[in-house]
């Protein structure tokens, strides 16, 4: 149900119109900040306590990368109107696109249980209680949000969230930073042509270009379409184009900017702290965290745990959404976080069997680094395929129209698409070396 117009805060009038600049920010913004979920803090937290600062160039090369295929993926929801399921429906055959929806299922789900595991250990160290409580807790209340609270609210929440990752930051200043190491970790790009160092660079490029964000971007342009009156799909209304995809670009540059610099200071505050001190291998969550109660002090143990916490809870609904999203789709079921339960019963539903597949899984007794990290390495094989047909939908005129992704955003969507196959191939080639 569309919202009146005098209920909409100034971000939700016609972009282009006399906001400011941060009231712009939403779809790309959340989702940036999503990819940097407790999957992401554990691959990132690995990274620098096994091999230190100098991974740090790996969020550099990704970073122009994430936009390219991220803006695709907005691209195509703002103009159709659609999501990326009902969008590759429209020039794959059925079995491809279940073959999709499918690999986007089992990848979301695993990386929820592997989340709620990390947050529960997480809360677990700074409150009372054991941490399968706290996961299944986090699990019920993130459902909830999402089915019982209108979608216009649930959006300001997931935004506040965001300031959870703001935590890092304040690791990084807590602890004591070889600045002259981290930078020529950043600039001068090194590798190692071992299975330890590969399967680490590919890990962190499937947690920073994963396919749950893909769909999740698309599915918020969509959902943003519903939600603000004076929005159309911008095949119906090709008027709002030029102001559309200067947003979009302002969204997809500041997220994917935002996102990889946390992740930057991820790296940094286990360098400095894990592996300046020889701890090399983390095997939990709370491991990582309480190594970092001596080396950096309380400050830094307590922002740590709760920035698994805050950052698990801006994932949860992204990870479960675009599954719902995707597999209702595929369904043609009545969908969307904007319509009530009453309206939308399969789709929360799906939703529902998502999270609570998740709970399982976070209580089944999976060693949650291991969880997290190897999600991170099952994201970056199967966003092979999904990328592809993104790329391909975007340059379709079929799907797209006159409104096709331009020249340079298209190269820099096929380089990322490039890259994780041959991060891929690469795997392969090391694991069966």
């Amino acid at each position: 149900m569309r919202t009146s117009p005098m209920t909409l805060p100034d971000s939700n009038a016609l972009p282009g119109d006399d906001v400011h600049w941060w009231q712009k920010l939403g779809p790309g913004l959340i989702t940036g900040a999503a990819d940097d979920d407790p999957s992401g803090i554990a691959t990132y937290s690995q990274a620098g306590a096994q091999l230190g600062y100098g991974v740090g160039w790996t969020l550099l090369v990704t970073y122009p990368l994430m936009v390219g295929i991220q803006l695709a993926s907005a691209r195509i929801g703002r103009v159709t109107g659609r999501g990326l399921t009902e969008t590759f429906a429209r020039f794959c055959p059925r079995w491809l696109v279940a073959s999709l929806v499918s690999l986007l299922v089992i990848a979301n789900v695993i990386n929820l249980g592997a989340d709620l595991n990390a947050m529960g250990a997480a809360a677990a160290l700074v409150l009372p209680g054991h941490g399968a409580w706290y996961a299944t807790g986090f699990g019920v209340v993130s459902l909830l949000l999402q089915v019982f609270l209108p979608y216009e609210r649930y959006v300001r929440v997931l935004k506040w969230l965001t300031l959870s990752l703001f935590a890092y930051v304040g690791v990084v200043f807590a602890a004591h930073v070889d600045w002259g190491a981290a930078l020529r970790g950043t600039v001068v790009p090194s590798f190692q042509w071992d299975r330890h160092y590969v399967t680490t660079v590919v890990a962190i490029l499937g947690t920073t270009i994963s396919p749950y964000l893909f769909f999740w971007q698309a599915m918020q342009e969509v959902e943003e379409i519903k939600r603000v009156p004076q929005d159309h799909a911008l095949r119906i209304a090709p008027s709002q184009a030029g102001r559309q995809f200067r947003r979009l670009r302002l969204d997809t540059l500041a997220g994917m900017g935002f996102s990889n610099v946390i992740a930057y200071f991820m790296i940094l505050a286990a360098a400095a702290t894990l592996h300046a001190h020889g701890i090399t291998d983390i095997e939990t969550t709370a491991q990582a965290a309480t190594a970092l109660r001596p080396l950096a002090g309380e400050a830094a143990f307590v922002l740590f745990a709760l920035g698994v916490i805050g950052t698990g809870l801006l994932a949860l609904p992204v990870l479960a959404g675009s599954a719902a999203d995707a597999v209702a789709s595929y369904f043609r079921l009545r969908k969307g976080l904007d319509l009530p339960l009453a309206k939308a019963r399969s789709f929360y539903a799906i939703l529902a069997a998502a999270m609570a597949i998740g709970v399982g899984i976070s209580l089944s007794g999976l060693n949650p680094i291991w969880a997290l990290y190897w999600s991170a390495v099952i994201n970056a094989v199967i966003s092979v395929p999904v990328m592809v047909a993104v790329m391909v939908a975007s340059a379709s005129t079929k799907v797209m129209g006159r409104m096709v992704l331009p020249m340079p955003w298209k190269a820099l969507g096929w380089l990322a698409t490039a890259a994780m196959a041959a991060a891929s191939i690469a795997l392969l080639v090391v694991s069966v070396g």
